[in-house]
């Protein structure tokens, strides 16, 4: 199934970005630039310490933002798992095989440099996030 795919990241929803971020900064982690992406209508950032896996951090941008409903039914919480990939479209492929639900079309994500990202979703899995590299 995930055999090909890198892992680059936990996702967690989170209301504020920067309120989330202290306490990881207070213990040594490091913030990234906050990224308004547009296309996702959200707010994005990263942290990162050595040795530890990276956390992105995803928070609305308003009440249409789609992390609103992920916040409204579980609250502040690790809600996917990101997995780099040589090729999205083939991954996807795969996953599909494999009974997972596409969410969206790979699209461009500012927070990677417009590298594309897309959601699937399966019952036994849950959210995970590609990423093409």
């Amino acid at each position: 199934m995930l055999h090909n795919l890198q892992f680059h990241h936990i996702g967690y929803a989170v209301k504020d970005i920067l309120t989330t971020a202290g306490y990881y900064t207070g213990a040594g982690w490091q913030l990234s630039e906050i990224y308004c992406d547009k296309i996702q209508n959200t707010q994005i950032a990263f942290l990162s310490k050595n040795a530890f896996p990276l956390i992105e951090l995803v928070a609305p941008v308003d009440e249409n933002s789609p992390i609103v409903k992920t916040l409204d039914k579980m609250g502040i919480t690790p809600y996917h798992i990101c997995y780099e990939t040589d090729n999205i479209k083939q991954s996807v492929t795969a996953l599909k095989e494999q009974h997972f639900l596409l969410l969206f079309k790979p699209v461009e994500a500012i927070a990677f440099g417009n590298r594309k990202i897309c959601y699937l979703y399966h019952q036994h899995v849950g959210l995970i996030e590609l990423l093409s590299k």
